[in-house]
């Protein structure tokens, strides 16, 4: 129990050395979450010299020039100055602390220099596309507009010559970093794996990235950002964590908890998060908000609803997965709640995607689809690769029916993370509204593959297949989505109508009865009861005349040509019972 609290508090100022901040979080979150007995449990004098106890070949000794190199160099790394970071440290390659540091604020730089080129050539986009506009109405200032065009000329050679720099830059910190793991792999610590690991995905070599990854995980495993990134690196598959070589240690259940989450294996993962709180980590905010997130895949949404309020009241400030609360109160049509919600996350922080993302879902569910729109878009201007606003602006792009904007906003979502399924089932419902069932059914069986229990999917996906008139294969997708608990009874219903449609009867009577008794239950009226009535009472005619006069009783009470087709039934089952009573005095 002890050595768990060691570890976290070790990791935290390993990580905070290093400038792996969100990996810091994590582990002061999972130290501070730890059972109350295992906190107020004093470290001996042993304990708290091996957590400020280094490895030689890692940092510098305290007093030594590269020391105060490195000190100098964090400070600038913490004020986001990475080119100053990495001129200071450019010949501390002795230890390993100073040499991570050095090439990770390089590599920030880089994709800093990155991000920022693609806001200038999104600006000149802008800009030509104005002086194309201007062009076409004043035809007689052409002299000025061509210096206009040579100045963007210039802008985009001299990006150009930048983006060259970049990559040479990239490929030499990638070849330092290639040889050095070929060479000397033995000695590289957790990091500078974790560091490679990084480069390789960049240069798109998952494998190796992976490979390397296990390694880092196994020389230092309290790095939660590793473990994100090796997750993110595996397949759409739980079989191939199995046959991974993962280290015995506490940090690989929260990490086949996460991927499980990611996978929407969504019971598997809450079971093991409910073990970890219930034996060690009983007071952990992030256990708190994943199980959360997990009642909310599953849409036990009350369920959901009660965890999220319990984790604002233990931090009534924080904003990280709080949109998914939102998401909740959305389905739940609770304008009130998520309207407090909005108003309190402006006042925590007004410029956060996940302020946007709540107040996108309160104008959206006052059906003010364009305000919607635009914070979502604001969400994203903040943060470029956040996941949810991607997926809620497609939504409301498909409210609106703008079609090629949802799907480039799907399309964004799938680009970042290839197991949304809510992004997939959008891409289906977009080219639904083209009529392209094909490209739909495609993207349906996608959701279905990501999430196979929902029965939303596989109505999606059955839909697709009636469409095209692969009868069988839709029965199939409608079976499943009926094995799957269809909330919304649209498989029933299909499945009734279909059997009939190929004249399965018997199967036909089946549903339409189940989906008859599902309507009284819930006291639905409607042309479905309409239509289970009329096809039962033709069913049992010449079978049990008693439960076809009863489904024509109930037809009476009905207007329309169901009606009387009712009343001509029960005159046929009258004239036969006449007839047969007329047989049996003859006999």
């Amino acid at each position: 129990m002890s050595q768990i609290k060691i570890e976290l508090i070790k990791s935290i100022n390993d990580l905070n050395a290093r400038g792996l901040l969100l990996s810091s979080k994590w582990s002061s979150e999972q130290l501070n979450g730890l059972s109350p007995t295992i906190l107020a449990t004093p470290l001996t004098n042993e304990e708290q010299l091996s957590i400020l106890s280094q490895t030689s070949i890692s940092s510098p000794p305290i007093g030594g020039n590269e020391y105060y190199k490195y000190i100098l160099a964090k400070n600038y790394f913490d004020l986001k100055e990475y080119r100053r970071c990495s001129d200071i440290l450019v010949d501390c390659n002795k230890y390993q602390l100073p040499i991570f540091l050095r090439s990770y604020a390089t590599y920030l730089a880089i994709e800093k220099r990155r991000e920022e080129d693609i806001i200038e050539q999104q600006a000149q986009q802008q800009q030509l596309l104005q002086l194309q506009q201007a062009q076409q109405q004043q035809e007689s200032q052409e002299s000025n507009k061509n210096d206009s065009k040579n100045n963007l000329t210039d802008q985009q050679q001299q990006q150009q010559q930048q983006k060259v720099e970049q990559c040479l830059e990239f490929k030499q910190l990638f070849q330092f970093y290639k040889k050095l793991y070929i060479e000397n792999k033995k000695d590289m610590d957790g990091f500078l794996l974790y560091f490679y690991s990084i480069l390789l995905k960049k240069q798109r070599d998952f494998t190796m990235a992976r490979k390397v990854l296990i390694e880092s995980v196994h020389k230092y495993p309290c790095n939660w950002s590793a473990w994100t990134d090796l997750s993110s690196l595996c397949s759409d598959s739980a079989d191939i964590i199995m046959q991974l070589s993962l280290p015995d240690h506490f940090m690989k259940d929260f990490f086949l908890a996460h991927f499980k989450l990611e996978l929407q294996q969504n019971n598997e993962s809450l079971v093991i998060y409910q073990q970890l709180s219930r034996t060690l980590f009983t007071q952990s905010t992030y256990i708190l908000a994943q199980t959360a997130i997990g009642n909310y895949n599953l849409r036990a949404y009350d369920i959901g609803e009660q965890l999220f309020e319990r984790l604002i009241e233990l931090e009534p400030n924080r904003l990280e997965n709080i949109d998914i609360y939102s998401n909740i109160l959305y389905v739940r049509d609770k304008k009130a709640a998520l309207s407090m919600l909005a108003h309190k996350a402006m006042k925590i922080e007004k410029y956060c995607p996940e302020t946007c993302c709540i107040i996108g879902n309160y104008y959206s569910l006052k059906l003010e689809h364009d305000k919607a729109i635009l914070y979502f878009q604001r969400a994203l201007k903040l943060n470029d690769r956040y996941l949810s606003a991607w997926t809620l602006i497609g939504h409301e792009f498909l409210e609106i029916k703008n079609v090629s904007a949802a799907i480039n906003a799907y399309r964004k979502a799938v680009d970042i993370n290839p197991r949304d399924y809510r992004a997939w089932y959008g891409l289906g419902q977009t080219y639904q509204l083209l009529k392209l069932p094909l490209y739909s059914l495609y993207y349906f069986k996608k959701a279905t593959t990501l999430r196979p229990y929902d029965p939303r999917m596989w109505c999606a996906a059955g839909g697709c297949y009636e469409f095209i008139e692969r009868i069988p294969e839709a029965i199939k997708c409608y079976e499943r989505a009926e094995e799957n608990y269809d909330r919304e009874r649209v498989a029933i219903n299909k499945l009734a109508k279909l059997y009939q449609e190929i004249q399965n009867n018997e199967k036909a009577a089946f549903y339409y009865k189940k989906n008859l008794y599902y309507c009284d239950q819930e006291k639905i009226d409607g042309q479905e009861i309409i239509d289970a009535l009329l096809f039962l009472a033709n069913f049992y005619k010449n079978q049990n005349q008693t439960q076809s006069e009863q489904y024509c009783l109930r037809l009476l009470d009905y207007a329309g040509p169901e009606k009387e087709e009712a009343k001509s039934i029960l005159r046929e089952i009258h004239s036969k019972s006449k007839l047969s009573s007329k047989s049996k005095s003859i006999k």
